[in-house]
């Protein structure tokens, strides 16, 4: 895999040579990345400012694009969306230093993280006492509205009359 010691800065106006410009599929061999990721990329503007188009409309990257893909793919190691690593580019191509938007989102990712630690948590305390109180009621009546009694009885969480009940709620809301 490739890992860039330098990134260049590459302005819009910049123009770059044939001679030293990458087609996508060496950069994508590069980065070691599919050529479609490549694109995908380029298509959300990810790559702006290195990627030019030939006469023949061919995608030529400036050997700086390299950099750019090393620095998406570290951001996204640490959780960040694409549209987060967009914003922080922008800064980096209006000029500035994007290291305190990055802190930024960083501490907001490890918030998000902190909140669902403590969900996980709840919904493990959940489990632990369902699965350290597992016994079926010797006898019981089979209902049509109740799937699984242990599951469904109130203090378990349950509800007999709703279909959605604390814990397949709180792992369907963590699943996302």
């Amino acid at each position: 895999m490739f890992s860039p010691t330098v990134a260049v800065r590459v302005s819009e106006t910049e123009s770059f040579s044939a001679s030293a410009s990458l087609k996508i599929g060496q950069v994508a061999a590069a980065a070691g990345l599919p050529v479609r990721t490549v694109r995908y990329y380029e298509s959300l503007g990810l790559l702006k400012p290195t990627v030019q188009r030939s006469e023949s409309s061919y995608r030529l990257f400036h050997p700086a694009v390299l950099g750019r893909l090393a620095f998406i793919r570290r951001c996204q190691s640490l959780g960040l969306s694409l549209e987060e690593i967009g914003q922080i580019l922008q800064v980096y191509d209006q000029g500035e230093q994007p290291c305190p938007e990055i802190r930024q989102h960083l501490q907001e990712k490890l918030r998000q993280i902190e909140e669902r630690m403590a969900e996980l948590q709840a919904l493990k305390g959940q489990i632990e006492s369902l699965l350290s109180d597992w016994r079926i009621p010797a006898g019981s009546p089979a209902e049509d509205d109740v799937i699984c009694p242990i599951l469904q009885k109130p203090e378990a969480g349950g509800d007999k009359v709703g279909s959605h009940y604390s814990t397949v709620t709180d792992l369907a809301r963590l699943r996302g």
